[in-house]
This record gives C-alpha cells, structure tokens and sequence, in this order.
C-alpha cells in the first residue's frame, strides 16, 4: 500500500548571490529592491531583503503548466497561455452551466465543482471568480477557492545579507548623434540595477488534502487524475528551486550556493509542523513538535526529513512523488 500524506512543508536556509528577484520598482534611473522590516532572533527590528511569496507562487505556478501541458492535465483557457487571471471571468465555466436557464442558480457547490475538473492551475493555486458568464448570459455570480500551496516571503536574515548597485548601458550604434532618454527608447539610457545576496528564511506548505477538495461539501468530485495532479505539483515545486523564474533572471539568474532545512511531513489532518528559520534554532523547534504531535496522535503522523543541498532535496521529493494524496472522508 502506499503512502499517505496529508500537508508537506518546507522550512530552510536559502544562500541567493547576486540576484534581483523581487524589486520595489524604480526611482528616476534606480531600480530600487525589496526591502522589509522585521523582528529578528535577538528581538531587535531589522530592515532585510525580500523576496514576495507573490514571486515564488508565480514561478511555482509557470513549471505546472508545462508540467500540465506534458501530462494532458486540464487548463482553463487563460492558464494554457499563462494569463495570470486564470477563472476569475468564469468564462471557461459557462459550459458547465449551459441548460441552466438563469445562472444565479447555480450553487456555489457545482461551481467548486467545476473549477476543480476544469484547470489544475485553478485547483492547486486558487482562484476568485468575479463574474461568472457565457456566451448568452452576464450574472454577477462570483465564487472563491482558497491556494492549496502556501508560499511565504523569502526573508533575509538579519546580518547576512545586502545590496550592490550596479550602472547599466544598453550598446547603441552612433549613440552620440541620437537624443538620451527619449520616449521611443532609441538613444543611450544609463541605469542602476541592484544585484543582491544573503540568506534567506524560506517557509512554503502544501495542504496536500486539499488537492482537488470541494470546500463547499467537503467532498471531492469524481476525477481520474488526481494522483497524477499531486506528482505534477510536487514536481513543478522542486523545479522552483531548480530553476527560480524571478525577475530579471535573463541577466541575473540567481547564484543558489546552498539551501538546507527540513521537511515536515503529516499521514492525516494534522498540519505538517513548521517554525521560521529566521530563528536559528527552528530545526530542533520543529523535531519537538513533531515528537510531542506524535506522543499526542499515539501514532507516527508527522515526520520530519533534513536536507543539506538541493540534492537532498530531491532526494525527498523523489520519495515524496511515489506517495499518494490523503483525503479525508
């Protein structure tokens, strides 16, 4: 029989050179980087470097549809061609619902329903229906389903990271005899991009429960795929760190010298343990979590792996992928 997991998270240590993930924006000619405030392990503020979960769901979301695509796993319309809107129309559901003669009818159950069967993007990510139409009709239906992946922002420990600038030109012939910073972008335009570098707290769980749950009945429709939707979010998820698809990656694809952490894994709904690896001792935090949730549950419900390197990480998620999605009945 195999394996059973319920949520899986991931708490590590991530060593990022020269890299411009996340950025604020730009004031004049200066790209400006993301920077936070937060309370640190000596209990003092610091200002840090960060990285959005925004980010990561975006990369995370980018390896699964190819992943989508290279397995006949189902895609809404705009997530076959990445639109970042996804369901939020509805327009894809229109033909779940087309003997239905006024669509405020519909039930928020059938509409669950339908996201889930329609899109894996939709299903794993979550996704706020605003307006739910087809060809005939406009009803202001809306619908909401919660992210079955979790990201949170990657952030810089405190003292262990910082921020260079860098000038940049672009190569213009005769650049001389053209006028600089014109609107039509033909002349030499000089700015400063930031490269940074640190370590950063990395915190993500997946409620691997949830994949493919009707929150509505609390229930889960009759789909064919749902295992093979599973191995595709976790495989995509490890193609995350392999290859992170930030900003400004064509130029500045980030140095990733290390990352070391664990990985808490739950057989039931009890929640795969997490603690911030802002705190220097969150590996010990979580092993004693772990043992008191299992002295608690009489059984061996959570576990925890360490990993020191991306390789280990696969090592995990190798073993990870030949499990199967927990449900809950």
């Amino acid at each position: 029989m195999s394996k059973k997991i319920a949520s899986i998270s991931i708490s590590g240590r991530i060593t990022l050179n020269m890299h411009s993930l996340n950025n604020e924006g730009g004031e004049g000619n200066q790209i400006m980087t993301r920077q936070l405030t937060i309370i640190g392990n000596d209990g003092e503020e610091h200002t840090v470097n960060g990285i959005s979960g925004d980010m990561f769901k975006h990369i995370h979301v980018e390896h699964l549809i190819n992943k989508a695509k290279e397995n006949k796993l189902p895609l809404c319309s705009n997530c076959e061609i990445g639109n970042p809107n996804r369901l939020s129309s509805g327009e894809d559901l229109g033909t779940s619902f087309k003997d239905v003669k006024d669509l405020k009818e519909v039930k928020d159950d059938k509409i669950a329903d339908a996201i889930i069967e329609n899109c894996i993007i939709d299903d794993t990510h979550g996704v706020l229906i605003t307006e739910l139409r087809d060809e005939n009709r406009k009803q202001n239906k809306n619908h909401a389903r919660k992210s079955v992946v979790e990201f949170a922002w990657t952030v810089g420990i405190p003292e262990k990271n910082n921020t260079e600038t860098y000038i940049h030109t672009k190569i213009v012939s005769d650049a001389g005899n053209k006028e600089k910073g014109t609107s039509s972008n033909d002349g030499q335009n000089i700015f400063h991009r930031p490269a940074n570098h640190g370590i950063y707290a990395f915190i993500c769980n997946v409620d691997v429960y949830r994949l493919s749950y009707n929150d509505v009945t609390r229930s889960y429709p009759e789909i064919d795929n749902r295992n093979d939707r599973y191995k595709a979010l976790l495989s995509s998820l490890l193609n995350t760190f392999l290859n992170p698809k930030g900003a400004m990656t064509s130029t500045q694809k980030p140095h990733i010298t290390d990352f070391e952490g664990v990985v808490s894994i739950s057989a039931n709904s009890t929640p795969a343990p997490t603690v911030s690896p802002i705190n220097e001792n969150y590996k010990t935090e979580i092993l004693t979590v772990k043992d008191n949730l299992n002295k608690i549950e009489g059984a061996e419900i959570i576990e925890v792996k360490e990993f020191n390197g991306l390789g280990e990480l696969s090592g995990i998620f190798e073993e990870l992928i030949t499990a199967e999605p927990y449900k809950i009945n």
